[in-house]
């Protein structure tokens, strides 16, 4: 039987009693990477003075979870007690462990589902938005028109989205949603449970000036407010304005007269996403 484990994503004493048992008795462990896991094995053997057996890791990622589903022995997933766990936080959610779900699936191989820490949830709670519906986006594309048309569609969206982000763009992002002014609001929330964690809520004009401001170590989460008023049809003429081999002047021109923003604020963006893609 394989079981799915979830892990703290911050603070050790969030792992429930349940998946610490699980975990020190199991003696083989599929994981994300494996050097992590040991250490958060041991972390936990030490602060819950517990005994853990000796164990072999297996390493299963997005790189790798092929080749590992091939070679794997189906009958001993069905005889033997064995756990999955990602880096932190909850299996399958921007982490990997749903190919291992689907092969339990199609194999008849028994699983659980253990119930754990998930940022993306935290944040949702601690955003204070009423809305009952979210969507969840993941990680959003590093650069360039993927990232743009990824972007533009959380902003037309039509319920609360929440999103994961980086240290390394997370100013980036900020810059990019203070360029959409409204009445909208927007939760930043960054190492979740962690001794440090902080968060903000401000109207998405306010972020940026937050943001460059604070110190940005740490995994972030983004929960931004439902658009009121969501045009799919501006979304399809944004990305086609965008796709034009015009001047940034010419394009500025044109979104102005598509969108509630003027050409200057349009221009200001243009000219960052193409120093941001230089660098």
């Amino acid at each position: 039987m394989v079981y799915f484990i979830p892990t703290p994503i911050g603070n050790l004493e969030d792992i429930s009693h349940r998946s610490l048992k699980l975990l020190m008795r199991v003696s083989k462990i599929f994981c994300e990477d494996t050097r992590l896991t040991k250490k958060l094995l041991h972390l936990l053997e030490e602060k819950f003075q517990i005994q853990n057996h000796e164990k072999t890791y297996i390493s299963f990622h997005s790189h790798n979870e092929d080749e590992v589903l091939k070679k794997i022995d189906i009958d001993q997933l069905k005889t033997q007690d064995w756990a999955f766990v990602s880096d932190a936080g909850m299996p399958c959610i921007s982490d990997p462990g749903a190919k291992l779900v689907q092969f339990c699936q199609k194999n008849q191989i028994p699983y659980e589902v253990y119930p754990g820490a998930n940022a993306a949830l935290l944040a949702f709670v601690a955003s204070g938005f009423l809305e009952a519906s979210f969507t969840f986006f993941g990680f959003l594309p590093h650069k360039g028109k993927e990232r743009q048309r990824r972007l533009e569609e959380i902003l037309n969206h039509p319920h609360t989205s929440i999103i994961y982000e980086s240290p390394h763009r997370i100013e980036l992002l900020a810059k990019e949603l203070s360029l959409h002014e409204g009445q909208r609001k927007v939760f930043f929330l960054k190492e979740a449970t962690k001794k440090h964690e902080k968060f903000f809520k401000c109207d998405l004009g306010e972020i940026y000036e937050l943001i460059k401001n604070t110190n940005q170590k740490g995994e972030w989460v983004v929960v931004l407010e439902k658009n009121p008023n969501p045009n799919p049809q501006t979304l399809l003429n944004v990305n086609d304005v965008l796709d034009l081999d015009i001047k940034p002047k010419q394009k500025a021109k044109l979104l102005s007269k598509i969108t509630n923003k003027s050409s200057q604020e349009w221009y200001q963006k243009l000219s960052f996403d193409k120093k941001s893609q230089l660098n």
